[in-house]
């Protein structure tokens, strides 16, 4: 019977290999190991390389994740999951978890509790991160990526645009993309151009 691993990441500049190591420091030796990086708000569902994962794995064999929150969005998506497996014969490892039986009325009711748990402390971070935003707002700090163009060049593309100069000139002559010379002279020139 195979074993399987399981990672997730939010973003490209992570990466599942960390996932994949502690999931074999623990003992298990993975036939096959898949990982997605998206979102964690993203149900199992929606998670490609999960998708490609339960169409691979059969009656009897094991599904290893290091942590809860990567088998599911939310409780219910979590819940949701691991009853599909263990009704098709999929025995579920959680390493958070230690040897817990899932499908014991114990292993239910922990992992419920831990699934609420891990959606707070997400739903906490977004709104620490909104927080912040809203006080670096508040501060006057620029957000977002850096201009290409200082406030002197916007003024001065947006005069030689009203006497005919083309977008591509434009964009040739100040070094930047045509997208930036229309959103620097507004939505009117993309019908014209």
């Amino acid at each position: 019977m195979a074993t399987f691993g399981y990672g997730r990441v939010s973003t490209k500049d992570q990466t599942t290999e960390n996932q994949r190591l502690e999931i074999e420091a623990a003992g298990y030796k993975l036939d096959y190991f898949f990982a997605d990086t998206l979102s964690g708000k993203t149900s199992a569902s929606q998670r490609p390389q999960f998708m490609e994962l339960l169409k691979k794995i059969r009656e009897g064999e094991t599904l290893v994740v290091s942590k809860l929150d990567r088998i599911g969005r939310d409780a219910q998506d979590v819940g949701a999951t691991i009853k599909t497996l263990k009704k098709f014969g999929i025995k579920v490892i959680v390493l958070q978890l230690g040897t817990l039986d899932l499908a014991s009325p114990a292993g239910k009711m922990m992992l419920t509790m831990l699934s609420a748990v891990a959606e707070m402390e997400r739903d906490l971070l977004i709104e620490r991160t909104h927080a912040g935003l809203t006080r670096a707002k508040a501060e006057g700090k620029t957000l977002g990526r850096t201009p290409k163009t200082t406030a002197d060049q916007r003024e001065e593309i947006k005069a030689k645009y009203a006497k005919g100069e083309s977008v591509s000139a434009l964009a040739r002559d100040n070094k930047i993309s045509r997208a930036t010379v229309l959103n620097i002279v507004g939505k009117e020139a993309a019908l014209i151009t």
